[in-house]
């Protein structure tokens, strides 16, 4: 009797082994819950984005490296960054930071074809790059241009970038605040930049800023962050900006600066001579647009020193530095006529002048 209780025991036992098959339950996945429509948010970013990206393109820097254990010299990639494309000629707009130093660059597009690019011109003031290829015009999709002149803060913007060599990525948020300012690759302040707390990182450099329109606003330029990974704090290079520079890059190969002929005092001269806010005139190059319209520079004499122009505004813009200055007139063109506001031992007056190029 005792065997014949012990044999259910033994036979469950046994089917349990390796090797003998037991009864499973069906394992069916679970049904797929139905959902509605997406929303009008959502239905925005998947439509600027699927505009946008086919304009994004990633862009590695190549330099020269030498052989281990040979004389040739081999290209190598130093680095990736993010473009876009702005022309049907095959120009293409990314930082100068992304390809500072490069020995060459090549440019890929959304559809992963490659393509060696041409340095066109340089900014480095505003740190702006463009480049060229010779790519197809009907696979070349530049963006439309929006404006920056009338941000408001908290309207939503986009990003699209290689961040951390990852192509095509969107990041989504708000302008955070308007006319920052920044230092660009040779400290030269970039003013009225973006800052945005849409996630920048490493790789998303000259790549675009968008509004809800899919129209571009600004370069993604900068971030501000103690790890070098996005802190919510990104800045961008305004459009207008760019919008004013790469055309002369494209024209010129590089930006010309219209010039004065001027050489400035550091600010600390203004303290020490009691001179009113502006920027003092150190040196008057000869035969200069200043030399023809009567600039004088400050001087030391055998009585002291000899006074000579503060310009305090150019087309009624203040100024107090000689950054002020620079910038003002990069927003004018060789041949263009100015009115200074001079100050000169107590009196004010207003003098023309006719800008010519930084070369002269």
């Amino acid at each position: 009797m005792r065997t014949l209780f012990l044999l259910p025991l033994l036979l469950t036992t046994l089917l349990a082994l390796p090797g003998h098959a037991q009864p499973r339950a069906e394992a069916a996945p679970r049904p797929i819950a139905a959902r509605g429509a997406l929303g009008a948010d959502e239905q925005n970013n998947i439509a600027v984005f699927k505009a946008a990206s086919p304009a994004v393109v990633n862009i590695t820097s190549i330099g020269l490296e030498r052989g281990l254990f040979s004389l040739n010299v081999q290209q190598v990639p130093q680095g990736t960054g993010t473009g876009f494309v702005w022309d049907t000629q095959g120009h293409v707009v990314t930082n100068y930071h992304v390809i500072q130093n490069a020995a060459a660059a090549r440019v890929t597009l959304a559809d992963q074809s490659s393509y060696r690019a041409q340095l066109v011109g340089v900014f480095p003031d505003r740190d702006l790059a463009v480049l060229r290829i010779d790519a197809p015009a009907a696979k070349l999709r530049p963006l439309p241009l929006g404006t920056s002149a009338d941000l408001q803060v908290g309207q939503k913007v986009y990003a699209i970038g290689n961040p951390f060599g990852l192509d095509q990525t969107l990041t989504t948020g708000i302008v955070s605040a308007l006319n920052r300012e920044i230092d660009s690759v040779n400290r030269r302040t970039i003013r009225g930049a973006i800052q945005t707390d849409a996630a920048i990182n490493p790789g998303n450099s000259g790549g675009p800023l968008l509004d809800s329109a899919g129209r571009l606003i600004g370069v993604n330029t900068a971030i501000f962050s103690p790890s070098g990974a996005s802190a919510g704090i990104g800045f961008s290079i305004p459009v207008d900006e760019v919008n004013r520079i790469v055309p002369r890059l494209i024209r010129d190969g590089r930006f010309v600066r219209p010039a004065l002929g001027l050489t400035y005092a550091p600010k600390e001269l203004n303290s020490a001579l009691d001179l009113p806010r502006g920027v003092a005139i150190l040196r008057v190059q000869p035969d200069s647009p200043a030399a023809r319209a009567g600039l004088r520079a400050f001087a030391r004499g055998e009585r002291g020193i000899v006074p000579g122009d503060v310009i305090t505004a150019i087309d009624g813009a203040a100024v107090s530095s000689a950054d002020d200055v620079l910038t003002v007139l990069e927003r004018l063109q060789p041949g263009d006529a100015v009115e200074l506001t001079l100050w000169r031992a107590g009196a004010t007056r207003r003098q023309k002048a006719t800008l010519a190029t930084s070369d002269e």
